[in-house]
């Protein structure tokens, strides 16, 4: 038997984690932000033999075998990249413009959905062009788009037509800022070389780095939008055998401890 390494070895983690596009060995490892649980989990098939040579039984034999390694990650910055991450979707930054002429459909108290975020210098006209609306009378500014007013001109117009269904036709002009944008579930599979980049708090900050060689991960279970406590973002992936590492070394995972 080998010399024992220091037995005293208390353990509490943290530190920071990152992730690399596994296909790419020479590609960039960016870090995920803040993350409260990564976690191992060992499944394993137990085959047993009973012992029939006397009376009371008993185990003769027994194999066990490891059927897969899960890693289990609660990231809490809902990032744009981490959202992609998360969902199998895509991240796309779209820069600052400007629309003009941006049709919609107006109708009492109901919100017109621009194609763009936070719209910021609004002009909202009617379709001939010939009048414009005022804003905090006719219509409110909000995130999404803008809201129609339940008074003013174009509730007038509405009421008007007698088919308040039908609305009123609208243009709009507006200016919006530099976002990020998220295409859910456009991804298939993706492999990732996950590093823990860490510290054990419970001696001294010594080192404590793992290395998962390739993981899938799955989309998240859930993704909470409104709730009474700061969100976090839950995912979990198999890891995989990673063939490349050679020889004598872990196809699955290295820990790395000082």
């Amino acid at each position: 038997m080998a010399e024992r390494v220091a037995v005293y070895k208390p353990y509490l983690g943290s530190g920071k984690v990152w992730l690399r596009d596994q296909s790419l060995p020479n590609g960039p490892s960016y870090h995920i932000g803040n993350v409260s649980e990564l976690k191992l989990t060992h499944d394993e098939t137990v085959i047993e033999q009973q012992d029939f040579t006397s009376s009371g039984g008993g185990t003769h034999a027994e194999v066990r075998r490891i059927n897969s390694v899960t890693a289990a990650i609660t990231m809490h910055d809902l990032n744009a990249d981490n959202l992609a991450l998360a969902t199998k979707g895509t991240n796309t930054t779209v820069v600052a413009g400007t629309i003009t002429d941006e049709a919609g459909t107006a109708h009492k108290g109901a919100l017109i959905r621009l194609a763009k975020p936070s719209p910021t210098t609004v002009v909202v006209t009617s379709s001939d062009g010939n009048t414009t609306y005022t804003e905090g009378t006719d219509y409110d500014i909000a995130g999404a788009g803008i809201v129609i007013a339940t008074t003013g001109a174009l509730a007038d117009e509405i009421d008007a037509l007698g088919t308040p269904s039908d609305g009123v036709p609208v243009l709009i002009d507006y200016a919006y800022g530099a976002y990020n944008e998220l295409e859910a579930l456009t991804q298939g599979n993706a492999n990732w070389a996950l590093t823990f980049d860490g510290v054990n708090e419970a001696d001294g900050d010594s080192p404590q780095i793992v290395d998962l060689h390739k993981v899938n991960l799955g989309a998240a279970s859930e993704l909470s939008l409104i709730g009474d406590a700061l969100g976090t973002i839950g995912v979990e992936g198999k890891c995989l055998k990673d063939s490349s590492q050679g020889a004598g070394k872990s196809a699955y995972y290295r820990v790395q401890q000082a």
